[in-house]
């Protein structure tokens, strides 16, 4: 049977596995490479525990660093591993350090890599994760694109690989599992909150967290929105040490705002499904607020997922400069389009892309 590696190491990572393990054990030995990029409870493991994603047969725990020493202990582990088992294909996933790293230790070790969430820009290489799709997409034998635009960035960059058309592996996971997350999640009852009478907020990217004035002016949004919104906060440990630093800690705890520990797939599920309006800076979750229909503010310049701009279910909010809570509380999203992100079979088609590459080899 021909071996597919999957190497995963960050919480976005989990997610878009847990599409497509079931299908490609189905028809080859599947081995979970796990980096140990996000390590904590909260951020890795529940995510294997809830979404019936096998334990990984390898897990080489590389944790926290600067970007140099992530990327680079994890190329160094993961090429052990690869060289171990001599996989058919290797498989990477969106956009994190994991990925980058993943795809160089294939490549460097003579093995082709399969990119899930290919083609996605910003066209600004400031964003990390900028810089590591560009260079997965351009090395990969196959990419996966989730959407139209991302298939035709491809195109125009040229890149060497075969470009499918999957959609996004996103809708398979939450089709699958929105209606396990209602009946059993306890989260509502637990934090104390009512259905539609509340705010939901993620912020956690770099480009935020790690600038001062925009961290800033997005901390001093929330406590304004907080003056007339109860506003629940799911807080990213990166994210909370910056907000300690600059000594907003108190001020958000003093207000209407409720910091909460990072939640697994199932509760963080449940809260989207039944919050007023989001106001986020992660991809993942405008996307996973459109298909549950709840109105997203994305606090950043740009998105990848420009179908969901153009359709006006997002909108963006710039945070280098003070941000006026009135805005984010107008947005009000055009009548709901199905199917802008695909039907729920990225994975069937990403699974069947890789068995004719292997016939095809």
């Amino acid at each position: 049977m021909e071996k597919v590696v999957s190497v995963v190491g960050a919480r976005p990572n989990f997610v878009k596995l847990a599409g497509i393990d079931h299908l490609l054990r189905e028809k080859f030995e599947h081995i979970i490479i796990h980096t140990g990029q996000h390590y904590d409870y909260e951020l890795s493991k529940i995510f294997f525990d809830q979404l019936e994603i096998p334990q990984p047969q390898y897990y080489l725990g590389v944790g926290s660093g600067s970007h140099g020493y992530q990327v680079g202990e994890c190329i160094k582990r993961v090429e052990e591993v690869l060289l171990k088992i001599k996989p058919d294909i290797v498989v990477v996933y969106g956009d994190t350090n994991s990925t980058l790293a993943g795809t160089l230790a294939a490549v460097k070790s003579g093995f082709n890599v399969a990119h899930v969430e290919a083609g996605l820009r910003v066209f600004d290489y400031r964003v990390p994760e900028e810089v590591n799709r560009r260079v997965v997409d351009t090395l990969s034998s196959l990419l996966f694109a989730p959407t139209k635009t991302a298939v035709n960035n491809l195109f125009r960059e040229n890149v060497p690989g075969r470009i499918v058309l999957t959609g996004d592996i996103h809708v398979d996971v939450l089709l699958k599992w929105f209606r396990v997350a209602d009946e059993k999640s306890q989260i509502l009852d637990k934090l104390g909150v009512e259905k539609g009478n509340y705010v939901l907020v993620t912020i956690h990217r770099a480009e935020n967290t790690d600038d001062q004035v925009r961290l800033i002016n997005i901390l001093n949004a929330l406590i304004d929105l907080s003056r007339d919104n109860n506003v629940v906060f799911p807080i990213h440990p990166r994210t909370y040490s910056m907000i300690r630093e600059y000594g907003f800690e108190e001020k958000l705890s003093e207000n209407n705002i409720l910091l909460i520990k990072p939640l697994g797939y199932l509760d963080f599920l449940k809260l989207l499904m039944y919050a007023k309006l989001i106001v986020t800076d992660s991809g993942g979750v405008q996307r996973e607020a459109y298909l549950v229909k709840i109105p997203a503010v994305v606090l950043r310049e740009y998105t990848e997922w420009v179908e969901l701009l153009e359709n006006g279910w997002v909108k963006l909010i710039d945070p280098r400069k003070p941000i006026d809570v009135e805005e984010i509380l107008m947005h009000k999203p055009n009548k709901y389009v199905e199917g802008i992100l695909g039907k729920g079979d990225a994975g069937f088609k990403i699974v069947k892309s890789i068995e004719e590459f292997l016939v095809m080899r």
